[in-house]
């Protein structure tokens, strides 16, 4: 009778685990539900085949205009006083799909010309609104 009781008490526990394991993930689900949520940036993404101007005001930082009518802002990592320098060129190089949408999808590099061209690795993206682009001085829009 012994066994047959501890059988009992071993098939009672696992069903009790199964049972635990298979709630937790409804439990997480309706606490989830019921946080508020928090609000993630939209993606903002556009393609390398748009890009028609660039203009850096540091040399951190650079501005892209995108279709004629977007511009987007890229902080650097570590930027290059050669981006503020007269005649410099800003080469993207593309591999595989020309979309942009995180800092690793753009390999940019700072050309004069005569040396080899620098490259700059982009930390962050950002889409600027309307406003945002109206408050830059005229010099530093692309």
């Amino acid at each position: 009778m012994t066994a047959m009781k501890a059988n009992s008490t071993l098939r009672a526990a696992l069903l009790g685990a199964v049972l635990m394991t298979a709630a937790t993930p409804v439990l997480a689900a309706s606490d989830e539900a019921a946080a508020p949520a928090a609000k993630q940036p939209a993606r903002s993404c556009f393609s390398l085949s748009d890009w028609q101007g660039w203009s850096a005001p540091d040399r951190n930082t650079l501005y892209m205009r995108i279709r004629n009518r977007d511009v987007y802002r890229v902080d650097l990592a570590n930027g290059t006083s050669q981006l503020t320098s007269p005649g410099v060129h800003l080469v993207s190089v593309q591999r595989g799909v020309d979309t942009v949408c995180r800092p690793i999808d753009l390999d940019l590099r700072v050309a004069d010309g005569f040396t080899f061209a620098v490259p700059i690795m982009a930390k962050s993206i950002t889409k600027l609104t309307p406003e945002e682009v109206a408050a830059l001085p005229k010099r530093d829009r692309p």
